[in-house]
Formats: structure tokens, sequence, C-alpha cells
């Protein structure tokens, strides 16, 4: 897997996706660390500009990730 940044001015964050996420256009999720690095934000691909943002602290988003990789 690898990650495809994209660089937006929401923010100020840097957003990523992953390659799994192919390039169509689809159901995809975007990642960002916030500054000072304790928050992660998740946000829809679909609706990156003007839906929501999840935020999630570190801790949080290693459990996510971890019960995801299982």
């Amino acid at each position: 897997m690898s990650v495809e940044q994209r660089t937006e001015n929401v923010d100020g964050l840097r957003w990523f996706r992953s390659s799994y996420s192919g390039s169509d256009g689809g159901d995809c999720v975007e990642v960002a660390v916030a500054a000072g690095g304790g928050v992660v934000c998740v946000r829809d691909s679909k609706v990156a500009d003007d839906g929501p943002v999840l935020r999630v602290g570190h801790g949080g988003w290693a459990a996510l990730v971890s019960l995801v990789a299982k």
C-alpha cells in the first residue's frame, strides 16, 4: 500500500489517501494529522470541501487501526 498526498487549504491540513482507494473517485476516506500531531482528522473524499471532519486522538486512531488490521 502506498499513500497519495493531497495538499488542501482547508484548515491548513495535508490530506492523504491510501493507494487502495483507487483513482476513480469512489468511496474513500482521507486522513490528515493536525498541527501538533495529537489529533488525526478523517473526512469523506466525496464531500471533502463541504463535509464534516472527524477528529480523533492518537490513542483512538491507533486502536481503530489495530482492529482493522487484524
